[in-house]
C-alpha cells in the first residue's frame, strides 16, 4: 500500500517526535543486541542510533503504528504511509 492509497485517520499525516523517538530507540536497542540491519551501510558506522535512524529514513523497517483515542477506537498505520 503506497502513501496515497492509506488514509490516516487518527493524528498527524506523519511521526510525531515521540513515535519517532521510540522507534529508533527499540530499533537501536535490538541492533546494539547483535539483530541483522535492513540496510546495507558503511562498515564505519558503530553507532547503534546513528544506524538505526539510517534504517527509519529509508523506510525500510516493516512496522506498524497504532494510534489510540481515549474510548479505545484505534488504528493501525504502516510505517510507510507516515514517513
Amino acid at each position: 500500500m503506497t502513501k496515497q492509497e492509506f488514509k490516516v485517520e487518527i493524528g498527524p499525516e506523519s511521526l510525531t517526535r515521540f513515535e519517532r523517538a521510540k522507534i529508533i530507540g527499540s530499533r537501536a536497542l535490538q541492533l546494539s543486541l547483535g539483530a541483522p540491519t535492513f540496510v546495507k551501510a558503511s562498515k564505519d558506522i558503530h553507532d547503534p542510533i546513528l544506524l538505526a535512524t539510517f534504517e527509519l529514513d529509508k523506510t525500510v523497517m516493516p512496522l506498524t503504528i497504532r494510534r489510540t483515542y481515549p474510548d479505545g477506537t484505534y488504528q493501525n498505520i504502516p510505517l510507510s504511509s507516515l514517513v
